[in-house]
């Protein structure tokens, strides 16, 4: 059997999630909810399906690489019965939380009677491109759906068999509580042309979420010509004042950072004024170095705050390069400069923005309100961790993803991020003026002796 080219596989799929837009977007808020609930039920008596395939995915590991790789990819895709079952929590929460559809979230009446309204809608077909596994999978689609979005999902090729379990029972369960068929579309084929390919159907797609790697957000933004709705790239800054407070900074550096390096808000560069830099550094880059093992990159000052430790057999601090301030770590890299003064640490963050999420720690009112006016970023923080840069941190519900472009929405991707807006408007038999008048009357007006 000849297998369909990827490029005519992905459009045909494409299609078929299209013509469930419609169909799903009148669908009652409380039959999705509905449907939702019975998902997570039918996932969560299919817990031993999922584990069984995960174990499927363990054993396709490579094992021509080092035994070190080998177990962090273990670590990284290894699912317990209890990771099911947060899957299934997670689910519940987003049945359970208030349907933006329909929402109307402004009203007026115009000066001649019509009465307006702004209304919130379904942006219709979302593409979501993951390179993770069930977790994103299942808290995408639910999201979608309780948004009355179509989720056309690609998953991470490392849990390839996991996802595919994992959304065949939810569409499954959701098609047998009156969603429509390719509501929920999985492109169950690996190949990375795939991916692009989803974000060039224009005309088929509405939105794409990319979720991954720097890489992959990176690809996505420069090629897609379908709106990204979710663009989770950024710097993440931590700038100590002068008037700050030295333990409350030194929380809020190491949560940052340390918290879970991995996050798209873990801090990427401290900057900090040097009026303080000599109280803070020295107790900090021991911290940094001996408890939570950092790679430290430094501009010239901070280095020559290391005094005597690289001899003491502490691991030291590389100078960094123009480039590493620039560059998005998510690991265990973490630059560190000293800033003449408040100014210049403003500018820098400039330099690299639109960011993603930057913080100030200090003391002093008037500065902490300079910082919030002048940073450009997804989020500005006083006195807190980067880390609380999150849809559930801030109260917002759950999220799919964070958008730190300046377009739709900024911030996490909640089930409002989710929607776009119409205009209703009610009328009375309201008309545009002047109203249009027939030629042949305007025509009789003109040869009437009145005029």
């Amino acid at each position: 059997m000849v297998e369909i080219p990827i490029k005519l596989y992905v459009q045909n799929l494409a299609k078929q999630a299209n013509a469930a837009a419609r169909p799903l977007s009148v669908m009652p808020g409380t039959d999705r909810t509905q449907a939702l609930r019975a998902m997570a039920e039918q996932l969560e008596a299919s817990v031993e399906d999922v584990v069984r395939a995960n174990k499927e995915d363990l054993d396709a590991i490579p094992k021509e690489g080092s035994t070190e790789d080998y177990r962090k990819a273990r670590d990284q895709i290894f699912l317990t019965d209890q990771d099911v079952l947060a899957l299934v929590d997670s689910i519940r929460g987003i049945a359970e939380e208030s349907d933006p559809v329909g929402e109307v979230t402004q009203g007026w009446l115009t000066q001649d009677g019509l009465d307006v309204h702004r209304v919130r809608v379904p942006v219709g077909v979302i593409a979501v491109i993951s390179e993770f596994g069930p977790s994103v999978t299942a808290e995408s689609i639910a999201m979608c759906l309780k948004s009355g979005n179509v989720c056309l999902l690609r998953g991470g090729k490392e849990w390839f068999r996991t996802n595919s379990v994992v959304v065949n029972v939810l569409n499954e369960t959701a098609q047998r509580h009156g969603v429509p068929k390719g509501a929920i579309t999985f492109v169950d084929r690996p190949e990375p042309e795939g991916v692009l390919e989803l974000t060039r159907l224009r005309h088929l797609v509405h939105g794409v979420v990319p979720r991954g790697k720097a890489s992959l957000r990176k690809a996505v933004m420069e090629q897609s010509r379908v709106p990204v709705l979710g663009y989770d790239g950024g710097l993440c800054h931590v700038y100590v004042d002068k008037e700050a407070d030295v333990p409350l900074a030194q929380g809020v550096i190491v949560n940052s950072k340390i918290q879970d390096p991995l996050a798209t808000n873990a801090a990427d560069t401290l900057l900090v004024h040097q009026a303080i830099a000599r109280q803070l550094l020295p107790g900090l880059l021991r911290r940094l170095l001996s408890e939570f093992n950092l790679d430290l990159l430094g501009c010239p000052k901070t280095i020559s705050m290391m005094g005597i430790m690289e001899m003491t057999g502490h691991k030291g601090i590389r100078p960094a390069t123009d480039d590493d301030w620039e560059r998005k770590s998510q690991s265990l890299k973490f630059g560190i400069k000293v800033v003449t003064d408040f100014d210049e640490g403003v500018a820098h963050i400039a330099a690299f923005g639109p960011g993603h999420t930057d913080t100030i720690v200090t003391r002093n009112y008037d500065t902490a309100m300079r910082f919030v006016r002048e940073v450009d970023s997804g989020a500005v923080l006083v006195n807190a961790s980067t880390r609380l840069h999150s849809g559930t941190q801030m109260d917002l519900g759950e999220e799919m993803g964070m958008n730190t472009s300046r377009f739709h929405v900024r911030g996490p991707l909640t089930l409002q991020s989710l929607t776009t807006e119409k205009y209703v408007g009610f009328g009375t038999g309201q008309l545009r003026q002047p109203h249009p008048v027939p030629q042949a009357y305007q025509d009789a007006m003109m040869l009437s002796a009145k005029f």
